[in-house]
């Protein structure tokens, strides 16, 4: 059985980022509403946020709620929001105990207005914390995230103040909500699907990536442990040889 402290011996991710999926089908497996599965995958978050802190990965984001997921039934959207915030308040004390810091990305300003109080209130609480940067992805969508960073840029060329000649991937990742992040080194999706589900598209370019069919309520440190253990065992060699890599 993995243990944190053999892990730790190996190669750890600086960037860790996980699809959460799976609330629903868990819940309906039970004859239970979709939010009992988002109720029961509050856990699952707190166990992540503290393995990866126990692990010494400075770097989690969570994809929390997407762009798309705006369109679900009213109901569930309402119940997500009042769960939002009522885990940001309950858990704010746990983030100073462990010197995490809450960040957010996506249009945040999309969120309702209790609920972006809410998440400005924790993380301004905690931006001087430096143990690692807990990112939750709200109403996020990575098409949406380029396509925003290209205006931006394409607006600063027409104004003269970026050289279409001078863009490369930096300028481009400048003007990305992550541009305080580096790139992902391990995504994670629970629950059996296969999908990227347009989740940090660009960040995941050279990321190792693991399925489990896990649902997400049911995740717990042995299950990221075991998710860690796989990436240990993986040549990452970012297009070279093994031969240049060793």
């Amino acid at each position: 059985m993995n243990t944190i402290e053999d892990l730790k011996e190996g190669r750890i991710p600086a960037h860790l980022a996980i699809i959460m999926d799976g609330n629903g089908r868990w819940a309906k497996q039970r004859g239970k509403l979709r939010v009992f599965g988002h109720e029961n995958g509050v856990q699952s978050v707190r166990d992540a946020v503290e393995t990866s802190g126990k692990l010494g990965i400075k770097y989690l984001t969570l994809y929390a709620f997407s762009t798309e997921n705006w369109n679900r039934p009213k109901l569930e959207i309402d119940s997500l929001m009042s769960l939002l915030v009522a885990s940001l308040r309950k858990e704010v004390k746990t983030l100073h105990k462990n010197n995490i810091r809450l960040n957010a990305i996506g249009r945040i300003d999309s969120l309702p207005r209790k609920v972006l109080r809410q998440l400005n209130e924790v993380m301004e609480q905690t931006r001087q914390n430096t143990a690692m940067t807990l990112t939750l992805a709200l109403s996020y969508g990575s098409r949406e995230e380029l396509t925003s960073a290209f205006k931006a840029i394409a607006s600063k060329v027409k104004n003269n103040i970026i050289s279409p000649d001078n863009i490369d991937e930096t300028i481009i990742n400048d003007h990305l909500y992550t541009h305080n992040l580096p790139d992902v080194d391990l995504l994670i999706r629970t629950s059996g699907e296969h999908r990227i589900s347009n989740f940090l598209l660009w960040q995941i370019a050279y990321a190792e990536l693991y399925f489990t069919e896990t649902f997400w309520p049911d995740f717990r440190e042995e299950h990221l442990l075991e998710a860690i253990k796989s990436y240990q065992n993986r040549e990452r060699r970012f297009g070279k040889t093994s031969e240049q890599i060793h």
